[in-house]
Formats: structure tokens, sequence, C-alpha cells
């Protein structure tokens, strides 16, 4: 599980409840969430929000880069 799956699983949402928070397809989302497609930024921004729930000081390259 990459890190962006663990997040989401993390506050407890499904691909179609991020897809649908994104405004776009749970099909379009698994492809971003493997890796096949990059997220928008602003995508990144909405995401990061929500994973603040469970980590308040969370940042986009701990989220969708490695280190």
């Amino acid at each position: 599980m990459n890190k962006v799956a663990g997040y989401r699983v993390m506050v407890g949402m499904k691909q179609k409840e991020m897809a649908t928070i994104l405004n776009i397809s749970r099909q379009a989302y698994s492809e971003k969430e493997r890796g096949n497609i990059p997220f928008k930024d602003s995508e990144k921004e909405i995401m990061k929000e929500k994973f603040k729930l469970v980590n308040p000081n969370v940042t986009i390259d701990e989220i969708f880069f490695n280190h």
C-alpha cells in the first residue's frame, strides 16, 4: 500500500468517497492512487487537508513524494 492509500485508509475513507470530494470518478481516483496518472496540485491540497485529521503536520511532500 502506498502512502496516499495509507492516509486515505487512516482517515476512514473509501476510494469512491475521496473521488467524490475531488470531483472525479472512482476509476480516475484509483488510477491516480496507483500512480498511473498524477494528481493535480489542487487535488493534493484537498487531500492534505483531509489527511490532517490523522497527522496535523502532514505535508504534500510527505504524502506524495518519497523521502
